[in-house]
């Protein structure tokens, strides 16, 4: 393994910026070892090797000249594949979209690269990010880092794998229910989930607009607070960070119903940490949220399918059979029942910042369950309609609810906790999880 191989982006930066690593040797060498690993053309989508190498040049032009733009300058990174890049092919996993060429960067793309971000390619992913499990029949599934045989989680698997292999300093994903977390806790990573709305989805493959975010997935809390700022978030100084005193809340509503033997473990493991570090945690219910629940399948089915009608209903052919069958569910939900349920849903929300405004952070285990088989999943559709469910069940509390959310390693193979906070609040949410990845020890 190279010597830059598990080590962190921001690493990575201060030796850019110490003159002890070259950025044109770090891509070179990153771009060698994707398309030689194993399991590469499982992960990336495509290369960029071109576009790499010239930002790396820049880079390393810019290090010399002490004019770096940022502390990831000269950081090669990847993007999942439903951000445009111009120039280069951008399909979001899916056939239908196959050979589609964008003019312009998305608008993420451009801050990262007006950062110093490298881009060393395009990742695979869920098709049409509507799949927190990560198989993807159509173009190609990424294995999970733990166990080969099973899902690396979803839609930003190809983003999660990339990091978790060492085939990127960090990556760029989106979430929608989780599909920035669910790959992150599979994988041991570190997963951020911003406020709907903070940052733009301007040249995103959509989803369902209401509910689609842009996330980095890193190795540390460092990590993604930096790769927040270069994505156009704020500036976070993670200096002093502290648990003393701070109550968290689990959510034993739905959070903590059903979990499988490994996730929580891995929770119960990450409590004790906190506690151990000074943290107040009490357990809280919230009747309501299952409400929430009930009105989750109309409003993500009716806004997929306002997406995607044209493709599930004239080249269905092209598309993985269960896609098509979850985005086929929102045709016959009616204007009428839309509204309504977003009305309920902003009561809901209401709620739940009343109950839980005297909380730093809402936890509960990232995910219930642990990653399922690859092969059972592409066999048996009953089983792969339970295990998307239950596999997205914890992470959609955050999207439901309008919260931004952290999910940091739980010391247990891919377990986490999800710290979850209120709309806008990532500063303090990243600052919460540098100290709770500080006890934990997994920093």
């Amino acid at each position: 393994m190279a010597e830059w191989q598990g080590r962190s982006a921001a690493d990575l930066g201060r030796l850019i910026g110490t003159g002890d690593l070259d950025p044109v040797a770090l891509t070179e060498e990153m771009l060698g070892v994707a398309c030689e690993h194993p399991f590469g053309e499982r992960i990336y989508a495509r290369m960029t090797p071109e576009r790499a190498l010239a930002e790396a040049g820049a880079a390393r032009d810019r290090a010399q000249a002490g004019r770096r733009l940022g502390p990831l300058d000269g950081v090669p990174v990847s993007w999942k594949d439903l951000f445009d890049t111009a120039g280069v092919v951008t399909e979001a996993g899916s056939k239908v979209l196959e050979g589609r060429v964008p003019e312009r960067d998305a608008e993420v793309v451009r801050r990262g690269t007006a950062a110093g971000l490298v881009c060393l390619g395009k990742t695979h992913m869920t098709e049409l990010a509507f799949s927190g499990l990560g198989l993807n029949p159509m173009t190609a599934s990424p294995p999970n880092v733990n166990d080969a045989e099973a899902v690396s989680g979803g839609s930003s698997s190809g983003a999660a794998t990339s990091v978790a292999f060492g085939l990127a300093a960090a990556a760029v994903g989106s979430d929608t229910g989780g599909s920035v977390r669910v790959p992150a806790v599979w994988n041991d990573l570190v997963g951020l989930k911003t406020t709907a709305g903070l940052l733009p989805n301007d040249g995103v493959v959509p989803l369902c607009r209401s509910f689609d975010t842009v996330g980095p997935l890193t190795r540390t809390v460092e990590d993604a607070a930096l790769m927040f700022a270069a994505l156009g978030g704020q500036g976070v100084d993670l200096r002093g960070a502290s648990l003393a005193g701070r109550r968290f809340a689990v959510i034993a509503t739905v959070g903590m119903e059903d979990l499988e033997e490994a996730p929580k473990a891995g929770f119960d493991r990450a409590l004790e940490a906190l506690r151990d570090a000074g943290a107040v945690i009490e357990t809280v219910e919230m009747p309501s949220l299952t409400d929430a629940f009930d009105l989750a399948g109309p409003l993500y089915t009716a806004e997929a399918y306002a997406e995607w009608q044209q493709a599930v209903e004239h080249q269905s052919e092209k598309m993985y059979a269960q896609i098509v069958e979850r985005i086929m569910g929102g045709k016959g939900v009616t204007a009428a029942a839309y509204l309504q349920a977003w009305a309920r849903i902003r009561e809901i929300r209401a709620d739940w910042a009343e109950r839980m405004a005297g909380f730093d952070a809402v936890l509960c285990p990232t995910c219930p369950i642990a990653p399922p088989n690859a092969e059972r999943l592409a066999t048996d559709d009953a089983y792969f309609k339970r295990a998307n469910l239950m596999t997205l069940r914890n992470t959609r509390i955050g999207n439901l609810m309008g919260l931004c959310g952290l999910t940091i390693p739980a010391g247990v193979p891919s377990a986490g906790i999800l710290l979850n906070g209120p709309p806008g609040s990532e500063a303090r949410l990243l600052r919460l999880g540098m100290a709770a990845e500080a006890a934990s020890g997994e920093g």
